[in-house]
């Protein structure tokens, strides 16, 4: 008996067996709670299905119905709108951040801290409901600036600040930013400066391109949140003022959950599966007439 036991150990505490011993939480979690629901709204998506009753197969009837929904056209474009402004300007203020955050004193761990709290609390619902109070018509924001407009409640500023949220978030861009440019080799900068180049010269010959990298890893990351955004819609807008921050997300959620057609709302699903799919292919398909891929 102990020879046994004394044999499991010896077979348990090999390397590749350790291995797949510790990440078999992870996989097996991949397996129930990532592949196993998308395999199963894959199904529902060619299915008429109301959660409550069993599905019955409609085929590709979700979607072509997609295609003459112009609630769903809308929300789409409204997702994109987000997107398209969110991303560049949260990596605009986080590059900008991370190059103020480039030098080392002694309370630059402690502004690096204070920088990055936003992106741990800024997706949390409690967040989602201070913003919406502090731009509420008699809110933080009016009652400072003195003025009485109705943030919220207004078609043409209502998304934009859903995106001053998103811009808020800048704190684990800021990291990567930071990161990549503790890396850059000071020689350059020196040489630079022995043959007369300036701050602004040397950051556009020498930190931005070798930055070029990093930013291509943090805009495709970026995007795909901006266009998978729900909660800021949710807790802070509904959607509304008439619809105009109804995200793409928070358009298939009340598909599926207010109005029971979770058949429907899983089509809607993957077609943003695709576009992402679609945007990233994009990205890297392009990706070596914009990005620097030589050393230093």
């Amino acid at each position: 008996m102990k020879k046994k036991s004394h044999t499991f150990r010896s077979w348990l505490y090999k390397e590749n067996v350790a291995g797949y011993v510790l990440a078999a939480p992870f996989i097996l979690g991949f397996f129930a709670f990532i592949l196993v629901p998308m395999g199963m709204s894959l199904y529902f998506s060619f299915c008429d299905y109301n959660i409550l009753s069993p599905e019955t197969w409609v085929g590709f009837k979700n979607y072509a119905r997609l295609l003459s929904d112009p609630k769903l056209m809308n929300s789409l474009k409204v997702t994109l709108k987000y997107a398209f402004f969110s991303v560049p300007l949260k990596l605009l203020f986080s590059l900008c951040v991370a190059l103020l955050l480039l030098r080392n004193t002694k309370a630059t761990p402690f502004y690096r801290a204070v920088y990055y709290v936003p992106s741990i609390m800024g997706a949390s619902v409690a967040v989602s409901v201070l913003w919406k109070q502090v731009f509420t018509t008699d809110g933080l924001f009016n009652r400072i600036t003195g003025l009485k407009v109705a943030w919220l409640a207004n078609t043409k500023t209502a998304i934009w600040i859903l995106i001053l949220l998103s811009v808020w978030q800048f704190g684990s861009s800021m990291l990567i930013f930071l990161s990549t440019l503790k890396q850059v080799p000071q020689e350059l900068y020196e040489a630079a400066r022995v043959d007369g180049a300036g701050k602004v010269s040397s950051f556009f010959t020498i930190t931005l391109p070798l930055l070029t990298s990093t930013i291509f890893f943090n805009l495709i990351m970026q995007s795909i949140n901006g266009l998978l955004v729900f909660v800021q819609g949710q807790i802070i807008t509904a959607g509304k003022p008439m619809d105009s921050t109804k995200f793409y997300v928070l358009y298939m959620y009340e598909q599926a959950f207010q109005f029971s057609k979770a058949g429907y709302a899983s089509a809607m699903g993957w077609v943003m599966v695709l576009l992402i799919i679609a945007f990233t292919v994009f990205l890297f398909a392009t990706k070596k007439f914009w990005v620097y891929e030589g050393g230093y």
